[in-house]
C-alpha cells in the first residue's frame, strides 16, 4: 500500500476507544443466576407451579435452539436436579432421512444458495410420538425435565419454560468447528452447506418456534456459554427470568444501542481493523466486522449493579422479534415485518487484496428464485482509503457482453485470468467518498480500502463473477454463479450511467447553526436513505419514526443524549455502528469532554420513505 495504515488523520488518535463488547443493563433488582443455580432455580418455579395447580408433580420444559449442545444441557441438568426424571423431546422428530425428504427443495444442489423455508417444526415432528411425550409429561408421578428443541410443544398448561438462545455467529462457529446441523451427521461436511441448511431451513424454523414463547418464557439460558470447549460438567452459563429478558428488550428500544461486532479473516482480507480497532495481532488479517447486521450479532446483557456476575448473551434478533414496532417505526414495520432491514458491516482490503467482482439479484430474481421478499441492495462508503484505492462499478461502454462472459467462463475453469478492466469501470475512491450501488450492477472493491458497507440486509446473495483465481483460507474455491450472475448483470450500468448516478452524489441540504447535512444516498432504486453530517459541538436528529442506523465516520468520541432526559448519555467511538430506535424520537449527537477532535461526522442510514415529519423543536 501507498502509506501507513495507523496514520493520524483528523479525528482518529493512534489506539482505538472502539468497544467489541458493548452491553445493555438489565432492570433494575434482575440478577444473572450461573450453572447448577440456574437449574435449581428454575426447577424451584415448576414446582411452586405445580402446588399451585393443585401438587401434581412438577414439569420443567428447557426448549433448546439448534446448534446448542444438548448433551452439555443434559449433564448439566442432571447433575443439578439428580432426582428429576429427564426425557429428550428430540426421540420424538422424525429420522433425519424424511427430514432430508422434506426439506430437499429448500436445499437445492447449490454449495450457497437454497430457497427459505415455510416449515414449522412439528413438521419435523412424528405427531403420534410426540404426543405420547406430551400425554407422559401429563401422567408424570416424578419431576419432570423435558429438553431439547421443541420441548414446548409437549409442554402441560402448568411447566415451567425455559428457553437456551444461541446466536447464529456462533452457530457458525461450533460448524466451523466439526458440529453437525440439528440432527445430521454432517460434521465433516463444507462448512457453507451447513450454513446453508440453518440459513433457509433451521433458523427460520427454530425462530418462528421461539417468537410464540417470548411473551410467556419464564427463562431464558445463554446458549453460546453452553458448549465444552468453554466450559466442564454443569456449564457456568448464565441465566435470566423471562421479566428481565421481556424488561431488558423492551427497555432497549427506547433508547441508543450497540449490537456486539464480530471480525473474521479472509482471502482478501486487510490489516486496517487490526491497527485502528486494536484486534489480535497475531492474526493475518481481518476482511469482515459485522458491526450491525442483527440477523448474525447478539446482544450482552449485564447485570448494572454487580460487574460481577458477567453478561448473558442473546440473539440480537430477539430485539428485532419482541419489540418491532417500537424498534423500527410503524411504517417501516409495515413493509418489512419483524425484519431489521439495514445493515453496516466493514470490508478492510487495507494491505489485502481486491473483494471478488460480483453482482447481486435483482428483486424479481431474489423473490422467484430463493425466496427473500427484498434484496441486497448496497452502497461502500470509504472509511480510509489508500492513495490507489479504486472502486469497480458497472460495464464499460461499448463491451461486448458475450465476449465477456465468455472471458468469464474461461477463466472459472482456469483456462486464464479475467481480464477485468477491459470490462469493468474503475473509479478512484477516497476516504469518505460513497459509492451507491443497486441490486443487478456489477462491482467490487479494490485493494487498499476499507469500506463501511451500509445496504439492506439480505447478505448471502452475492453471485460472484470472478475471484482473482483465489482458493478460500479453507483451501477449496471460492463458490462463483457464473449462470446466476449472467441473468442479473444490468447491462445498461456503463461508464456514463454510473457516474451520473451512482458516483460523487453528495447534496448539501443544510448549512446552518454549525452542521452541515449532506444527502450521500443512495441511488432511487434502493430504498436506503444516507444522510451525513459535519459538526463541531453537536447536531440534532430525529428519528422521524423510523429506525436510524449510524456510524462515527469522522472524530474520536462523540454521546447521544435525549433533550428531554429519556435517556441516560450513550458513548460512541471512532468507527462505531449503533442504533437509535423509532421510538427515540429526537436525540443531539455532541462532542465528550474528553474529545480531542476539531470535526466530527456521522452517516445515519434509513428507510426512505418511512419517515414522517419531525416535530419543530
Amino acid at each position: 500500500m501507498t502509506g501507513p495504515i495507523d496514520g493520524m488523520h483528523s479525528g482518529r488518535t493512534a489506539r482505538s476507544m472502539y468497544d467489541t463488547q458493548p452491553t445493555i443493563p438489565l432492570p433494575r433488582g434482575e440478577r444473572i443466576t450461573r450453572g447448577a443455580d440456574a437449574w435449581r432455580l428454575a426447577a424451584g418455579s415448576a414446582e411452586q407451579r405445580a402446588a399451585a395447580a393443585g401438587g401434581t408433580p412438577p414439569v420443567l420444559v428447557v426448549d433448546t435452539y439448534p446448534g446448542a449442545d444438548l448433551s452439555t444441557v443434559v449433564r448439566g441438568i442432571r447433575a443439578a436436579l439428580p432426582d428429576w426424571r429427564i426425557v429428550d423431546v428430540e426421540t420424538a422428530s422424525l429420522p433425519t432421512a424424511r427430514i432430508d425428504a422434506l426439506i430437499d427443495a429448500n436445499l437445492t444442489d447449490d454449495r450457497v444458495f437454497g430457497v427459505i423455508s415455510h416449515a414449522v417444526l412439528t413438521d419435523f415432528y412424528d405427531l403420534e410420538r410426540l404426543r405420547a411425550v406430551r400425554d407422559d409429561a401429563a401422567r408424570t408421578e416424578d419431576p419432570l425435565v423435558l429438553v431439547g428443541w421443541g420441548a414446548a410443544l409437549a409442554a402441560p398448561d402448568a411447566a415451567t419454560i425455559v428457553v437456551v438462545d444461541m446466536a447464529r455467529w456462533e452457530i457458525q462457529q461450533r460448524q466451523r468447528g466439526g458440529a453437525a446441523n440439528w440432527h445430521c451427521d454432517n460434521g465433516d461436511d463444507d462448512n457453507l452447506r451447513k450454513y446453508k441448511r440453518g440459513f433457509f431451513v433451521e433458523w427460520r424454523v427454530a425462530d418462528r418456534h421461539k417468537r410464540a414463547l417470548f411473551d410467556t418464557v419464564d427463562f431464558v439460558v445463554d446458549g453460546n456459554a453452553i458448549s465444552p470447549s468453554r466450559t466442564e460438567g454443569a456449564a457456568e452459563f448464565g441465566m435470566i427470568t423471562g421479566e428481565a429478558f421481556r424488561g431488558a428488550l423492551a427497555a432497549a428500544a427506547t433508547r441508543p444501542l450497540r449490537v456486539v461486532p464480530f471480525f473474521d479473516p479472509g482471502v482478501w482480507g486487510g490489516q486496517w481493523m487490526k491497527s485502528v480497532i486494536g484486534l489480535d495481532p497475531a492474526q493475518p488479517n481481518y476482511a469482515w466486522c459485522f458491526d450491525c447486521v442483527p440477523e448474525e450479532n447478539s446482544l450482552l446483557l449485564r447485570d448494572a449493579a454487580d460487574s460481577n456476575t458477567g453478561v448473558v448473551e442473546l440473539p440480537a434478533l430477539d430485539l428485532v422479534f419482541s419489540q418491532p414496532r417500537a424498534l423500527l417505526g410503524e411504517k417501516t414495520f409495515a413493509r418489512f415485518g419483524a425484519e431489521f432491514p439495514i445493515r453496516f458491516d466493514f470490508l478492510d482490503t487495507m494491505g489485502g487484496g481486491n473483494l471478488s467482482l460480483q453482482v447481486h439479484p435483482l428483486t424479481d430474481y431474489i423473490q422467484n428464485t430463493f425466496g427473500m421478499h427484498y434484496t441486497q441492495d448496497e452502497s461502500y462508503y470509504m472509511l480510509d482509503a489508500g492513495d490507489d484505492a479504486i472502486v469497480y462499478l458497472g460495464t464499460r461502454e461499448g463491451i461486448d457482453r458475450d465476449r465477456m462472459l465468455r472471458d468469464l467462463a474461461a477463466a472459472q475453469r482456469g483456462e486464464r485470468p479475467f481480464p477485468a478492466e477491459d470490462y469493468v469501470n474503475t473509479f478512484p475512491a477516497r476516504k469518505h467518498d460513497h459509492f451507491a450501488i443497486p441490486a443487478g450492477t456489477v462491482h467490487c472493491s479494490g485493494e487498499n480500502s476499507m469500506v463501511l458497507e451500509i445496504s439492506a440486509t439480505p447478505f448471502i446473495f452475492t453471485f460472484k463473477l470472478w475471484d482473482w483465481g483465489r482458493v478460500g483460507l479453507d483451501g477449496i474455491p471460492r463458490p462463483v454463479h457464473l449462470e446466476h450472475g449472467a441473468n442479473n448483470i444490468q447491462w445498461n450500468r456503463d461508464t456514463a450511467w454510473v457516474r451520473d448516478n451512482l458516483v460523487g452524489q453528495v447534496e448539501q441540504l443544510s448549512d446552518a447553526d454549525g452542521v452541515v447535512e449532506e444527502r450521500t444516498g443512495l441511488h432511487e432504486l434502493e430504498f436506503i436513505e444516507v444522510r451525513r453530517h459535519w459538526f463541531t459541538e453537536r447536531a440534532t436528529h430525529h428519528t422521524a419514526g423510523t429506525v436510524n442506523v449510524l456510524n462515527l465516520v469522522e472524530g474520536d468520541e462523540v454521546r447521544v443524549v435525549s433533550p428531554d432526559g429519556a435517556f441516560d448519555p450513550f458513548v460512541v467511538h471512532y468507527a462505531e455502528t449503533f442504533i437509535v430506535p423509532a421510538a427515540v424520537g429526537a436525540y443531539v449527537i455532541e462532542r465528550t469532554d474528553d474529545a480531542r477532535a476539531e470535526r466530527f461526522a456521522t452517516v445515519k442510514a434509513y428507510v426512505r420513505g418511512t419517515e414522517r415529519a419531525a416535530p419543530t423543536p
